[in-house]
């Protein structure tokens, strides 16, 4: 080992850059809101992929073959180093190579046997509101009721007989590398289940798409949809769904936010992130008038 030092990204889990001689390594502290029980299945899955061409991280076994060991008292892995840098506001070339590669995690995850429902889909959203309780400060009066209004139309509107599939769940900026525009990994599978294809999508639309002042940006939406139809084409089902799949991505992000907002501890390394942002993301998608206003034609 050369250096050991600490990341300050992500919230979690917690990751430690490792160098050593040989290669660099991540270290991951798998923390309490990761089942320790679906670990298997996130293994399995970048094995699978990374077998199979996907650019990500590759588990490493130590001398007896196993891969999940306990560190201070938490399930932990170490992962292969992946070059590149992330970019918080990428451009349309970015956003394009993303669709391909979101679409290309679709159909390589296709052989893949692993069974993860998704513990933070339109099934938990609810339970998920209703354990918000106490002070919320900084945030607007009458939010949680607002957030319960918008949850009701979202689930009486929600699609079921969708593609689906394994998905990424949280293919964020932060997680996608580049060298340039050249898309070079896609990292942090800790959210990776079984779901609609298409509200895969939403999650990058929602955090992809939106420019530092907060407005949506069509041209960068459109690119990562065309991006992604290069690889794998969109039903008419899925195109007509995008609207209030958009809204269920974005309140599911205000969600966890606010969450951590009000129980993230005071001395953690990484702060919590601003759940008000994802508000007015949600505010865009509910006055979006169809597929159209995401660069999308029916």
């Amino acid at each position: 080992m050369l250096s050991f030092a600490g990341i300050a990204e992500g919230v979690e889990n917690s990751n430690y850059l490792l160098r050593t001689d040989r290669a660099n390594y991540i270290l991951t502290l798998y923390e309490k809101r990761v089942n320790k029980d679906d670990l298997p299945f996130f293994i399995g899955l970048m094995q699978h992929l990374s077998q199979a061409g996907l650019n990500c991280p590759v588990p490493v076994a130590d001398k007896s073959g196993q891969i999940l060991q306990k560190l201070c008292g938490r399930p932990a892995a170490i992962v292969t180093f992946l070059d590149g840098t992330s970019q918080r506001f990428p451009n349309a070339a970015k956003c394009r190579a993303l669709g391909r590669a979101l679409a290309e995690f679709h159909t390589t995850s296709e052989g893949f046997d692993g069974v993860r429902e998704n513990a933070l889909g339109p099934k938990g959203w609810s339970p998920l509101l209703a354990s918000i309780d106490g002070d919320l400060p900084e945030m607007p009066d009458e939010i949680l009721a607002l957030a319960a209004n918008s949850l009701d139309i979202i689930l009486k509107n929600w699609p079921s007989d969708l593609p689906a599939g394994h998905i990424h769940a949280d293919m964020f900026p932060n997680n996608v590398l580049f060298v340039g525009d050249e898309l070079t990994g896609i990292i942090d599978f800790y959210f990776a289940c079984q779901d609609l294809y298409a509200y895969d999508i939403a999650v990058c639309l929602n955090s992809w798409c939106f420019d530092a002042d907060g407005s949506f940006n069509v041209t960068k939406s459109g690119a990562l949809l065309h991006g992604y139809e290069q690889v794998r084409g969109l039903t008419q089902s899925e195109k007509d769904a995008l609207l209030i799949l958009n809204q269920g991505a974005a309140l599911r992000f205000f969600l966890t936010r606010l969450y951590d907002w009000i129980n993230t501890p005071a001395n953690a390394l990484v702060k919590p992130l601003n759940p008000m942002e994802f508000w007015s993301r949600l505010r865009f998608h509910q006055h979006a008038k169809g597929p159209e206003s995401y660069g999308l034609w029916r």
